[in-house]
């Protein structure tokens, strides 16, 4: 069964429809790169699987519960489904430590002890659990993408969306945030990963998703799909991203 099952997905904003009949299934433990240019739906997409969008037509469900249901529990439904954007959105008045516990305490109300020995955890596994006390304008760009990560693990999701979170960072930060990514990926996360790093998709992804004008385009296992595009459009798209 998958874990995502996404059937027939219409969005607009206006007059302009950004997703346009979107089916993609993901499978629990399955990592897929999702690739395109910009205006292309790609985080919409994801927004949309944690219910941060409604949509105008299909449906969506995560771990077969459905995400557009007129009474969906968006709240119990998020505490499955973490997402990352490309700003970290801490809040800079609390420490790394509070930043992570905070979800945990209120949202799934467990007990504050717990949660920062879950926060010390997040920490080892995104290698910042010496910054447990520090304060995000005290961190880089890359620890603090790391924290906002940590923050979204702490919550004990079953999949995770990343939404081009390494095109805010200088070059050089951007491989200790994608290191992380691939140490997730062993450890068996279910992802979905918006991005533009082709040389992460072709090591970590196990398939990539290409979208184009609002439409799944070309998706298949990674390796095949990069090397030997079938479209125009994907063609054009790595000779840009890759050039």
């Amino acid at each position: 069964m998958s874990l995502v099952d996404i059937e027939a997905v219409d969005k607009s904003f206006g007059h302009l429809r950004v997703l346009d009949g979107v089916t993609l299934r993901v499978a629990l433990g399955e990592i897929v790169a999702i690739i395109g240019r910009s205006g292309s739906g790609k985080s919409t997409l994801l927004r949309c699987i944690n219910g941060l969008e409604p949509i105008q037509g299909g449906q969506i469900r995560v771990d077969g519960d459905l995400v557009n249901a007129p009474k969906a529990d968006l709240r119990k439904l998020r505490q499955k489904v973490g997402i990352v954007f490309q700003s970290y959105n801490l809040f800079p008045h609390l420490t790394v430590e509070r930043n992570i516990t905070l979800a945990p305490t209120v949202v799934k109300r467990i007990e504050l002890s717990e949660a920062q020995a879950i926060a010390h955890q997040v920490l080892r596994q995104v290698g910042l659990e010496d910054k447990l006390h520090a304060y995000p304008d005290q961190l880089s760009g890359g620890q603090q993408q790391r924290v906002a990560i940590a923050r979204s693990l702490a919550m004990q999701p079953k999949i995770m969306l990343f939404d081009e979170i390494t095109s805010a960072l200088d070059p050089e930060l951007i491989g200790e945030v994608l290191r992380v990514l691939e140490r997730l990926a062993k450890q068996g996360m279910t992802m979905l990963v918006v991005t533009h790093e082709m040389g992460f998709a072709r090591n970590v992804a196990d398939r990539v998703v290409f979208m184009h004008a609002g439409r799944i385009w070309e998706e298949g296992p990674t390796k095949a799909l990069l090397d030997r595009p079938r479209t125009p459009e994907l063609e054009q798209f790595l000779g840009s991203v890759l050039s």
